[in-house]
């Protein structure tokens, strides 16, 4: 009999192409609108190499509060936010709750529900559609659910792509009316389904990260294409 494959294999984009350039569209009008800064949409499509660079200091991190304890022995669908003023350690947190996931023990609804507390409160800022276009459809959640898929995943590194280092210091007052952080991070995400059936690859991504002083770091979106 043919071996089972990962249901994500081939179907890792999970909207249909017009989400795809929906979201390519939103992205791009987030970094304009959230960064104000002219040329940063070039950013999504540079080819140059990151330099080695240390990028501007950022907020320091707080002491992370401790995750709250499920009830009546029940695990969480998705871990509990870090609270952290720094954009970077927030964003690989982030990634690692993006790139997990486990069909056999939780249903899409409370997925997506754990997912929306990492979001901004802040609507005006917040692209939710570019994090929920991350999950599996209804459909597909449940064809991964029959094949007891799971997912988990290892973050390596985090940084600050050259071009929003470079756009920011060319105008670093930019930030301070949204203070939204362009980060992107890379790791490793496995995963494994019924009949020891398992794969992993490497991944990255770049998200928007919006840390003001005052509070703790919130995701506000995945960005559609990885800046280097």
């Amino acid at each position: 009999m043919p071996k089972k494959r990962s249901l994500t294999t081939q179907e890792r984009t999970y909207g249909a192409p017009s989400s795809v350039l929906r979201r390519a569209l939103m992205g791009g009008l987030v970094l304009a609108v959230l960064l104000a800064v002219a040329g940063l949409l070039a950013y999504l499509t540079r080819t140059e190499s990151p330099t080695s660079a240390k990028p501007s200091p950022t907020p320091k991190s707080t002491p992370r509060a401790a995750s709250p304890e499920a009830t009546d022995g029940q695990r969480e669908a998705v871990a509990s936010p870090p609270r952290t003023s720094d954009p970077i350690e927030f964003a690989k947190a982030a990634t690692k709750v993006l790139w997990t996931y486990d069909t056999r023990s939780f249903s899409r609804a409370e997925h997506v529900a754990g997912l929306k507390r990492w979001m901004t409160s802040e609507k005006k800022y917040a692209d939710w559609e570019s994090v929920s276009d991350q999950v599996p459809s209804p459909v597909l959640w449940s064809r991964m659910h029959d094949n007891r898929q799971h997912a988990t995943a290892k973050v390596g590194e985090g940084h600050f792509p050259q071009a929003f280092k470079t756009a920011l210091a060319q105008d670093p007052g930019a930030i301070t009316e949204a203070y939204v952080y362009a980060v992107t991070v890379t790791g490793k995400q496995s995963i494994a389904w019924k009949g020891s059936g398992a794969g992993a690859e490497s991944r990255s991504t770049t998200l928007a990260v919006q840390c003001r002083p005052d509070k703790a770091c919130a995701l506000v979106g995945v960005l559609p294409s990885v800046a280097p």
